[in-house]
C-alpha cells in the first residue's frame, strides 16, 4: 500500500443498519486508495454516520463532532446518516467546514469527495480483510426504509422511500465478507421482515444465501410478531441460521400499543412467541421495551413488567420514551414526567439485569460453539449462537474460530466456560 495513502476514521452511532453502511463505507474508501484507522488522531477524513431516534443520540453525536474537531483540527469532517437528514443546519453550526451528506446520498460519499477535489483517487485501490473492519460479525444491509409509522418513531421520516436490495447482489456482497475473512453474516435493514425484491420474500432471500454460500453462521436482526410465520420458522431446521430472534415488544399493554400504532396485541405476540419456541430449537429472544409513553398508566407499567417477567426474555433493551419531532406522539396529551419515567426505567432495568442472568444459567452445563471475538490478559470473549456472551482462559489464538465449550456459571456480563 502506498505510504502517501489518506487515512480515513469513520464512526457510527445507533442501530446495525448504520453499522452496515459503515462496512460499505469502509470498502468504498479502499478502493478509492484510503487506508482505515481506528482513531480520529491524525486521520485525513473523519466520517460519521449519526443517529437521531433518541434525543440522547442527537448529544453523542455533537460531542462527536466538537471531540474530533478538537483533537483533529485539519481533518475534513463528513456527517450522514439520521440526525443529518432531520436537522442539517444544527449540524452545521457546529462546524461550518463540516460535509453534510443526506441519507439517500451517503451511498456516493467518496464519489463526492473525488468531485470535490478532496480525494484525487490516485492511491492504490486494495480489498479490505476481516481486521481492517475491526470485527467478527459482517453487517449486511438487505433493505431500507419502513411504512410502519409508529407514532414515537421519527426514522420513516428521515429514511424516507423502501427499497430492497436485488438478492444476487446481496448475495455476492456476502461472498465478498466471506473472502475477507467473516465467518458470521447479519442481514439487517430498517425493517427486515419487509424484504421483498424481484419475486424475492424475506424466505427466499435467506434459502439463498445459505444454498449459494459458504456462511456458517447467519444471524438477522429485528423481527416484528406480525412477521412470524410457521414457514419462517421452518428455515431454523438449518443450524447455520443462528436461533436468536430479536423481537420488539415496546409495551406490555394492548393499549399502549394501539396508541403507538403496533399493529399487533399483548395476545398476538405472545402467540409469535410460542411458535418460535415450539419451532426453533435453543432460541433466545430479545426484545426492546419503552416506558413512559404518552399516556401510559401505572396499570399499563405493571403490564408490560408482568409480560417481561412471564415471557422468558435472555434479553430487554429498555428506553425511556423520547419525545421525537415530526412524530405523532409530539402532540399527544398524557406526556409523563421525567422523574416517573426514570423511576419506570430503573424497575425495568432490575427485571431485565435478572432476566439475562436467568437465560444463562438456564443453560449453564451445556456444550456450545462459540464464534471467539477478542481477548484481554489472557481471557477470550465470543458469542454463541443464541447469543450468549462467553468468556474462556486460553494461550491459544482463537480469533475468530468456532470451537466448541461447555457453559458454567456467570461472570462479568455472560458466562465462563471450559474447553470440551
Amino acid at each position: 500500500m502506498e505510504k502517501s495513502a489518506r487515512k480515513v476514521y469513520i464512526e457510527f452511532f445507533g442501530c446495525k443498519l448504520n453499522q452496515s453502511e459503515v462496512e460499505s463505507l469502509s470498502v468504498d474508501f479502499a478502493r478509492a486508495g484510503c487506508r482505515p484507522v481506528k482513531t480520529g488522531y491524525g486521520a485525513d477524513i473523519c466520517v460519521v454516520n449519526t443517529c437521531t431516534v433518541t434525543h440522547v443520540a442527537d448529544r453523542k453525536v455533537r460531542q462527536w463532532v466538537r471531540r474530533i474537531r478538537r483533537i483533529n483540527p485539519n481533518a475534513l469532517l463528513v456527517a450522514t446518516g439520521c440526525y443529518a437528514e432531520r436537522n442539517p443546519e444544527e449540524l452545521q453550526s457546529l462546524d461550518k467546514d463540516m460535509l453534510i451528506v443526506s441519507n439517500n446520498q451517503k451511498h456516493n460519499i467518496v464519489s463526492m469527495l473525488k468531485e470535490c477535489g478532496c480525494l484525487d483517487g490516485s492511491g492504490q485501490s486494495h480489498a479490505l480483510n476481516m481486521k481492517d473492519f475491526g470485527r467478527t460479525r459482517s453487517l449486511i444491509r438487505i433493505q431500507e426504509g419502513c411504512a410502519a409509522r409508529c407514532s414515537y418513531c421519527i426514522v420513516p421520516s428521515v429514511r424516507p422511500g423502501y427499497s430492497s436490495r436485488p438478492p444476487g447482489e446481496i448475495i455476492q456482497e456476502i461472498k465478498s465478507r466471506l473472502t475477507a475473512g467473516f465467518q458470521e453474516v447479519v442481514l439487517t435493514g430498517t425493517e427486515v421482515g419487509c424484504y421483498y425484491s424481484k419475486d424475492h420474500s424475506l424466505n427466499d432471500l435467506i434459502k439463498r444465501v445459505l444454498k449459494e454460500t459458504g456462511v456458517k453462521r447467519l444471524r438477522l436482526t429485528s423481527l416484528q410478531p406480525q412477521q412470524i410465520n410457521p414457514a419462517l420458522t421452518r428455515l431454523w431446521e438449518d443450524n447455520r441460521l443462528a436461533p436468536h430472534f430479536h423481537l420488539p415488544l415496546q409495551s406490555g399493554s394492548s393499549e399502549v400499543l394501539e396508541r403507538m400504532k403496533r399493529g399487533y396485541s399483548i395476545e398476538e405476540y405472545l402467540a409469535a412467541l410460542e411458535l418460535i419456541r415450539s419451532k426453533v430449537k435453543d432460541v433466545s429472544i430479545t426484545t426492546d421495551v419503552i416506558t413512559g409513553f404518552p399516556g401510559e398508566t401505572g396499570r399499563d407499567f405493571l403490564d408490560t413488567i408482568d409480560i417481561c417477567r412471564r415471557a422468558g426474555f435472555a434479553r430487554i433493551h429498555v428506553f425511556p420514551y423520547s419525545r421525537r419531532p415530526l412524530t405523532a406522539a409530539w402532540g399527544m396529551p398524557g406526556h409523563i414526567d421525567s422523574r416517573v419515567i426514570k423511576e419506570r426505567e430503573a424497575e425495568l432495568l432490575k427485571l431485565a439485569d435478572q432476566a439475562a442472568r436467568d437465560f444463562m444459567l438456564e443453560n449453564k452445563g451445556r456444550v456450545m460453539p462459540v464464534l471467539w471475538e477478542a481477548s484481554s490478559n489472557g481471557v477470550w470473549s465470543g458469542l454463541t449462537p443464541n447469543y450468549i456472551r462467553v468468556y474462556l482462559e486460553s494461550n491459544v489464538d482463537l480469533y475468530n474460530t468456532i470451537t466448541e465449550v461447555k457453559l458454567g456459571g456467570l461472570w462479568r456480563d455472560g458466562v465462563e466456560a471450559r474447553n470440551v
